[in-house]
């Protein structure tokens, strides 16, 4: 199974509305092709983990590259894991600032990611949530 992990910047800030309709059509999309995985938002700036086959991985991370919303498309890792380490949710989300429990983001990202074995891995998304949570 192929995980990738990437970070990019929005061209013009997501309006709310239209940040769930992206998020019901991309859960919707890879639950269809086998991709879970954790996006955050933090302002104009995405942290986003995919897992699943790897063919479906590749496909959705092309369609995201080729997105004119998007800009400065980074690939942070790429790797082949035995079993999926962002549990078995189609795609989870936080917007930035306040979590939706209200407890803030880097609380609700915290307890998302906190049974990730790899360290390194977790602390990705803390420090995006720490960064981001603050700026918002």
């Amino acid at each position: 199974m192929l995980q990738l992990i990437y970070i990019s910047t929005a061209r013009q800030p997501l309006a709310q509305g239209a940040l769930e309709a992206l998020l019901a059509t991309a859960r919707r999309n890879n639950r269809f092709v086998g991709v879970t995985g954790l996006l955050l938002a933090g302002g104009k700036r995405f942290l986003q983990a995919l897992e699943g086959p790897e063919q479906s991985v590749l496909h959705i991370f092309d369609k995201i590259s080729a997105d004119d919303r998007h800009s400065g498309i980074v690939q942070l890792s790429r790797r082949e894991v035995a079993q999926r380490e962002f549990g078995s949710w189609e795609m989870a989300f936080e917007p930035a600032g306040v979590g939706v429990s209200g407890k803030g983001l880097r609380a609700e990202v915290e307890g998302l990611v906190g049974n990730i074995q790899d360290r390194n891995l977790r602390a990705q998304f803390t420090g995006f949530a720490e960064i981001h949570g603050r700026a918002a």
